[in-house]
């Protein structure tokens, strides 16, 4: 029996519905959304698991696996954030539905997953959007899709205090096993591009560090991202975002913008080309040139926009000397987290043996190595 269901009956005595919503990679495109820009996710075979029904009460009994924790939460009661992080998720995507005009009903769950905890993979988004879906099928509600993802989204923001963009939700409710999806975050138009890796493996290298300025140099980067926006409004005042400036435009206005703006600009407006030509290299089958662009993204992110570290450059150097691998870059918001690789899968056990000796040696940190593969988004897949 699924393991995900048998914790629920045991907990509950009595069975439920399971739904499953997956973590996400990003090919490449990162620090690009919040400037109106491209991305390129994929949703990957690790999710979070959500098995759930209605109990006949105002109450929410909730029980989380990964944390070992549990909490029971009364309806009729406004919610608020609480301490416990993981169940802000759930109750934030509760009031969602509230505040949208739909009375909710009291339920049991259970959930857990195999989602990486801290590994940059958005195992948070897929909580969001797994409990979207269930809700709205243990309800009878119909909502459309771009909706239950910025419902997934809004939870973030306004319960756990997370002001992402939408791509973590969009990959993780709108995945399509061996796709991955060029959003445009502006106008949330997407296209799906075929990812035929033919011999070769995506493996993730966990570095198991997350240094604490994390958060504020995000939000840092955002601030100065928007100064270099308006400073280049001033010469081209039709620009909505950092998105609709090309290289031309920028190198142009280079004696006006302070040495650090222009980094980051340059980061944002390479980037979001590098997205286009990694989907055409996809389209293309042209998987050597998807590599290169991930090399070059993360020299963009390391040295311009400066949101790597040294344990991350460290496994992308070291992935640059090892036979058979394509490209590597780091992924996500920086300063710790994962690589993404894309390696021969003849070499990916001498890749796995030397990157966790060179990383130990270094570090005295054992990495994670994860291989993925790229899967469907949030669906039921256990009905009562």
């Amino acid at each position: 029996m699924n393991p995900y269901i048998e914790a629920f009956k045991q907990k509950f005595n009595y069975n439920p519905s399971l739904f499953r919503s997956p973590g996400r990679i990003n090919l490449i495109g990162d620090h690009t959304d919040y400037n109106d820009g491209y991305v390129l996710p994929a949703a990957i075979d690790k999710g979070i698991y959500l098995a759930i029904s209605l109990n006949d009460t105002n109450h929410c009994r909730i029980q989380s696996l990964d944390f070992e924790d549990e909490a029971e939460v009364e309806l009729s009661q406004d919610l608020q954030p609480t301490t416990k992080g993981w169940l802000n998720y759930i109750l934030g995507v509760i009031t969602q539905f509230q505040s949208s005009g739909y009375q909710i009903k009291g339920f049991d769950c259970v959930f857990g997953g195999d989602i990486p905890i801290g590994a940059g993979l958005s195992s948070s988004a897929a909580l969001e959007c797994v409990t979207v879906r269930a809700l709205m099928e243990l309800h009878g509600i119909e909502i459309p899709l771009i909706q239950q993802i910025q419902m997934a989204q809004k939870a973030e923001h306004e319960f756990a205090g997370v002001k992402c963009g939408i791509m973590d939700q969009f990959a993780s409710a709108m995945g399509k096993a061996g796709q991955a999806i060029q959003l445009d975050c502006r106008t949330l138009d997407f296209q799906y591009i075929p990812v035929h890796l033919e011999d070769f493996s995506l493996i993730l290298v966990d570095s198991k560090v997350k240094h604490n300025l994390g958060d504020s140099a995000y939000n840092k980067r955002q601030q100065e991202c928007q100064e270099g926006f308006k400073l280049i409004q001033n010469s081209y005042p039709g620009i909505r975002a950092l998105r609709d400036v090309d290289s031309d435009m920028l190198l142009g206005l280079k004696p006006d913008l302070d040495p650090i703006i222009f980094k980051r600009c340059k980061h944002v407006v390479s980037e979001n080309q590098r997205v286009l030509h990694a989907s055409a290299a996809l389209k293309n089958g042209n998987l050597k040139e998807l590599g290169r662009l991930m090399f070059l993204s993360h020299t963009s992110l390391s040295n311009d926009y400066q949101v790597s570290c040294n344990e991350l450059d460290f496994l992308v150097n070291v992935a640059q000397l090892s036979e058979g691998v394509l490209g590597a870059r780091m992924m996500g918001g920086g300063f710790g987290g994962c690589t993404i690789n894309l390696i021969h899968k003849d070499f990916v056990d001498l890749f796995k043996t030397k990157v966790s000796s060179t990383f130990y040696n270094k570090f005295s940190l054992s990495p994670g190595i994860y291989e993925v593969s790229i899967s469907e988004g949030t669906s039921r897949i256990h009905c009562l």
